[in-house]
C-alpha cells in the first residue's frame, strides 16, 4: 500500500469536496454546499499565504485531507494555525491515517514556526474528540461565537 501526504493541487478538488460534504453530515453547523466548498478550497490554492490544503492519497487516490489556514495570535505574537476540515473517508478510516495526517500538519506547522494549532471540532462528535485529544490537544475554555455576514 502506496500511501503519501502532500499539499492539494487544482486537480484534487472535486474529491476533496467530496470529503467535504461527508465532513458536513457528520456537523451539526454545517450542510454540504459543492459550489461554496470549491470555492473555498478554490481560494485557499490560489492564495497560499492564506493556507495550504493537506491531501492524504492512497494508492494514489485521494482519501483524506486537512486544511491549515494560517493566522497571527497576538499572544502567541507570531503566526499559529487553525485547523480545519480534517477527514479521513469512511473507507480508509481506523487505519492510523488520520493519525499520520494530523501529525504531518503539525509537524509542518512546527517547521514553519507556528506555535500554536487551535482546532474546531463538534461538541457531539465524540470519536473525534477522543482522537483530537489522543494526539495532545485540549479542551480550551474559549468559547466560540459565530455571526454570517450578508453575502455581498
Amino acid at each position: 500500500m502506496k500511501v503519501e501526504i502532500n499539499f492539494a493541487t487544482a486537480e484534487d478538488l472535486p474529491q476533496l469536496a467530496d470529503l467535504l460534504a461527508e465532513l458536513f453530515t457528520l456537523e451539526s453547523d454545517f450542510r454540504p454546499e459543492r459550489d461554496k466548498q470549491l470555492r473555498g478550497l478554490q481560494l485557499i490554492i490560489d492564495e497560499p499565504l492564506l493556507g495550504r490544503l493537506f491531501v492524504l492519497r492512497i494508492n494514489d487516490k485521494v482519501a483524506g485531507m486537512a486544511n491549515a489556514l494560517i493566522t497571527v495570535s497576538t499572544a502567541e505574537g507570531g503566526r499559529v494555525l487553525l485547523l480545519e476540515d480534517v477527514i479521513v473517508s469512511r473507507a480508509h478510516r481506523g487505519g492510523g491515517f488520520g493519525r499520520m495526517l494530523v501529525e504531518h500538519v503539525l509537524d509542518w506547522a512546527h517547521e514553519q514556526g507556528m506555535t500554536r494549532v487551535t482546532l474546531l471540532a463538534d461538541r457531539d462528535n465524540h470519536a473525534a474528540l477522543d482522537f483530537y485529544r489522543r494526539l495532545g490537544f485540549e479542551t480550551s475554555h474559549m468559547t466560540v461565537l459565530r455571526k454570517n455576514l450578508p453575502s455581498l
